[in-house]
């Protein structure tokens, strides 16, 4: 393979794509929880939703671990918040402000994902291309 071929697709590996790609279903599952989350401000009783609390630390133990059957196995799921204190009488827990702001964060990570992802397909692309000429 030619030095400036192996330059380009240097960094990129499976597991790394496998931990991208995880990270991006995740981050897209929480979109939906935090927008539910936005469209049921007004609702009596609703109570937030997001990723459940473990799934973050399962993921981290994964990705230090190098175990990427257990990573592939991990499904994140959605779960009520129930630490968050009601901040309405009729007990909703969700504040406007705080959602937007989770979805903003959660949309920057949603944009760094997808760079990187396309940006390692485009990598491995032009090594193919070279590579064929």
């Amino acid at each position: 393979m030619l030095p400036f071929i192996k330059a380009m697709i240097e960094g990129i590996s499976k597991e790394n794509y496998t931990i991208a790609k995880k990270m991006l279903d995740v981050a897209v599952l929480r979109h939906e929880a935090l927008a539910s989350n936005i469209a049921n401000a007004q609702t009596p009783g609703y109570k937030r939703n997001d990723i459940s609390v473990d799934f973050e630390s399962k993921l981290s133990a994964s990705i230090k671990n190098s175990d990427m059957n257990a990573l592939s196995e991990l499904k994140p799921t959605i779960q009520k918040d129930a630490n968050t204190p009601s901040i309405r009488p009729d007990g909703n827990n969700v504040g406007v402000d705080r959602e937007l702001v989770e979805i903003t964060k959660n949309s920057v990570q949603i944009d760094f994902i997808n760079n990187y992802l396309s940006d390692s397909i485009r990598r491995i692309k032009s090594a193919i291309t070279c590579k064929n000429m």
